[in-house]
């Protein structure tokens, strides 16, 4: 099973030992999971990582980074995506050319009214949203 993980999970998975985040990235071999997320958001992570703390650095590079798959950020789909916020377009649309079955995220605000959604298939829904639901 893809997963594809925007950067406000792998950033709170890096700031904290507790939630859904961390529990994803750390239990992926056992739920056979493939977790992907692109080169634009492991960028977006290093920028903001230095205001979480000494040890999420450790944590981000030791723990998280190495179960990681990182792929270059694609712009083009061969279908319609009406998307309004231009930030996180390259995400969803990444996350939909890998085939991903899934994006987790956190940010409520610029993927305000899509959580819990299926586009083309593929759900958007937050870490606590993904453990609770049928797809693992």
């Amino acid at each position: 099973m893809r997963v594809f993980l925007d950067s406000s999970v792998l950033l709170a998975a890096a700031g904290s030992d507790q939630g859904a985040s961390r529990y994803v990235i750390l239990n992926q071999r056992r739920a056979r999971m493939h977790l992907i997320t692109a080169d634009y958001c492991i960028k977006e992570v290093e920028f903001n990582l230095a205001k979480l703390g000494p040890s999420s650095s450790q944590v981000w590079y030791t723990q998280i980074k190495p179960r990681l798959k990182i792929v270059p950020v694609r712009l083009s789909l061969t279908k319609i995506l009406i998307y309004p916020r231009a930030k996180d377009r390259p995400v969803i649309i990444t996350a939909l050319g890998v085939r991903a079955c899934c994006l987790l995220t956190l940010d409520k605000s610029d993927f305000k009214g899509l959580l819990g959604e299926n586009i083309y298939g593929m759900w958007i829904l937050s870490p606590a949203q993904f453990l609770n639901s049928k797809l693992i």
